[in-house]
């Protein structure tokens, strides 16, 4: 009879822990928590309460500090099976900014399975920035921004479609404080994001992209490079009744800063061609939230003077919703 191999249990998982820590051991530790991570549920489990999401982001930042690449390929595949659970990222407020700055810094080297590596690099960051402290959030550097819109301007070649949705976590969740969206339109995330969009991505991705064009558009800044793009009116135009009601709230709320504070005659005549007047009326004729329909009316009486000198409007449909 061969002898019965020892059950997996916590306990392994503390052992190849503190492999970790001797140079000889630590890359056989990996590779086999790697392959224990893929291999159940219930490996996971344990390795979860053994503390190896914590052990994984420590060897990130290691891997940082030393400027050393080998082993993270194993260590963030790991973190990306086994996930950081929210309550231990709140455990760790004290090393969030070596954390963050080591998967940036990731995001910026070279491997050779890139495309995976940078998608699982982005998802560890997710997870941590959406359980940092308003201290963390407020101190967040250009090059962070500048790393993470530089991934989503080379999205086909460099990462998954769940990394895209986490980088784009990762900007919404950074929105709120304005000197943020400042850094985030100087490193391009306007162009970039609407770039995204004229892809026809999946529903998510287009919720997550209209919800920051919509903080973005909350500044001046933010503005003038939305108009900037000639794409920019006409696919968040686009959007409006062909995605969800979430996308249909952030499509009008984005239109509604424009007309509200940028409305040129060029911007007021371009919301005419590309159909974003037809587009509102339309969707006051739908059972839509009460505020957006008044927004929408809000809108259209905005500049309603200026739109039915036009052939091409239907008075008749205009006039109904800006009395």
């Amino acid at each position: 009879m061969p002898t019965p191999k020892p059950s997996i249990d916590k306990f392994h998982f503390l052992k190849l822990i503190k492999q970790l820590q001797h140079p000889d051991s630590k890359m056989k530790a990996l590779k086999e928590l790697d392959l224990l991570a893929v291999k159940n549920e219930r490996n996971r489990k344990y390795m979860v309460e053994a503390g190896v999401p914590k052990a994984m982001l420590s060897f990130i930042v290691n891997c940082f500090k030393e400027d050393c690449v080998s082993g993270l390929e194993e260590a963030l595949s790991v973190l990306f099976l086994i996930r950081i659970p929210s309550a231990e990222a709140k455990l760790l407020p004290k090393q969030n900014d070596q954390i963050i700055k080591s998967l940036i810094w990731v995001l910026g080297c070279e491997f050779n399975t890139q495309v995976m590596v940078k998608s699982h690099a982005v998802s560890a960051l997710k997870s941590i920035i959406e359980t940092a402290s308003s201290v963390v959030l407020e101190r967040l550097e250009p090059k962070f921004f500048e790393m993470i819109v530089g991934v989503l301007k080379q999205c086909t070649t460099r990462i998954t479609q769940q990394g895209i949705n986490s980088a784009l976590h990762v900007l919404l969740d950074a929105c709120p404080w304005g000197r943020n969206r400042l850094m985030m339109v100087e490193s391009g995330a306007v162009s970039a994001l609407i770039e995204l969009e004229l892809g026809s991505p999946e529903k998510r991705t287009t919720e997550l992209i209209l919800g920051i064009l919509f903080h973005l558009c909350s500044c001046a800044d933010g503005r003038a490079e939305f108009l900037r793009h000639k794409g920019g009116i006409a696919v968040v135009t686009k959007r409006i009744m062909r995605v969800s009601p979430a996308a249909d709230d952030r499509a009008v709320l984005i239109l509604s800063l424009i007309s509200r504070f940028s409305a040129t005659s060029w911007v007021v005549h371009e919301m005419l061609e590309v159909g974003t007047v037809t587009k509102l009326c339309m969707l006051l004729q739908l059972d839509c939230a009460t505020y957006l329909k008044e927004k929408t009316m809000e809108i259209l009486r905005s500049h309603s003077d200026d739109w039915l000198k036009f052939p091409c409007i239907d008075k008749t449909v205009l006039t109904r919703y800006i009395k």
